[in-house]
């Protein structure tokens, strides 16, 4: 599901919990693409252009776009800027990953297992791939029975 954020005036943060019945795959996955938005704009200080989240079994991948700050797309230029902005970024990920966590579970209701980031200074493309302890996908088709 994809996610725009230009377009959005005005984010509704509300709890939604895996198997409330006729939450369907993509309304998960817009509601999980809200939160990681929410913690981008909190935690990092700037939201993503784009945000898409796809659900694979017991995978969260998602793509964020369109988060680097002009300064830290000069600082990209160079080899040592590269070096020096990917070891902020994991860094600050790191130590947000707790409250980003949070905000997953808050709205999924599963134990997280690992927790994966990197970001391309190329592209300015950030991946994330989390993992938890239950199929999301078959509790989705379970519950939507």
């Amino acid at each position: 599901m994809s996610y725009n954020i230009d377009r959005v005036l005005y984010i509704s943060y509300n709890k939604f919990k895996v198997g409330k019945k006729g939450m369907t795959k993509g309304q998960l996955e817009a509601k999980l693409s809200e939160a990681i938005s929410k913690y981008e704009i909190e935690y990092i200080g700037r939201g993503p252009k784009q945000i898409r989240t796809h659900i694979i079994d017991d995978m969260l991948i998602v793509r964020v776009q369109g988060i680097l700050s002009p300064s830290e797309q000069k600082l990209a230029e160079n080899p040592q800027g590269i070096e020096l902005f990917k070891q902020v970024r994991t860094l600050l990920f790191e130590n947000g990953r707790g409250y980003l966590e949070t905000l997953i579970r808050e709205v999924i209701d599963v134990a997280i297992v690992s927790t994966h980031s990197d970001i391309s200074t190329k592209t300015g493309e950030k991946i994330i791939i989390i993992t938890v302890d239950k199929n999301l996908e078959d509790m989705l088709k379970q519950k939507n029975r």
